[in-house]
């Protein structure tokens, strides 16, 4: 377990900074409220644990050996990171009352997880932390480090959204908030390419 610890170490702060996850969660937890983002927030944990483990798995060679892979998955993830990026943008405060707004479902959640290019870089990097396993050890020792930590990171920053919250009392605030954290994202999507 010992062994582990930089492992543990560089996970955390690799999900904990802000990244496409942080920001679609602190504004669901400011939109929406801390329980209706439950299952957005589950999503993401579960998610960022397959995406982990598939690569210990050998996934991320797979993707090493056909550069072609990995440009289609870069422009599918851009593309994706845009349009939320867009939607964010145009988000209308008072949609959030009426209930035509909603965070994202679970299954959602989850499916984003493939596009997220911060997710794919972690678990590519923290592969070098489970190099004496076996592909299964190391697939399983991603898998649950990566979803019980980000599970934490998930919780904090929707919880610190909900807070935020507070501060957000007129639609001008809500309209500011919102195009920051679109514009944010939007910054995400082209770092796919870097």
């Amino acid at each position: 377990m010992a062994d582990l610890i930089p492992l543990f170490g560089f996970v955390f702060f690799g999900l904990f900074s802000p990244g496409p996850n942080v920001i679609l969660l602190t504004t669901s937890g400011a939109r929406f409220g801390f329980r209706p983002t439950l299952p957005h927030i589950l999503g993401v944990a579960l998610g960022v644990g397959i995406i982990a483990g598939i690569v210990g798995l050998g996934l991320g060679a797979i993707l090493a050996a056909f550069p072609s892979l990995t440009i289609a998955l870069k422009v599918i993830a851009c593309g994706w990171i845009l349009w939320m990026a867009y939607n964010l943008w145009r988000a209308d405060p008072a949609k959030r009352k009426t209930g035509k707004d909603r965070p994202f479902t679970f299954i959602e959640a989850i499916l984003f997880q493939w596009v997220n290019p911060k997710i794919w870089a972690v678990a590519l990097s923290a592969t070098a932390y489970v190099a004496a396993f076996s592909p299964i050890g190391q697939a399983t020792h991603l898998a649950l480090t990566f979803s019980t930590i980000n599970l934490g990171v998930c919780l904090f920053w929707t919880w610190a959204g909900t807070l935020l919250s507070l501060l957000l009392n007129n639609p001008s605030a809500w309209r500011i908030f919102m195009q920051i954290m679109a514009v944010a994202l939007a910054g995400f999507s082209m770092a796919v390419f870097l």
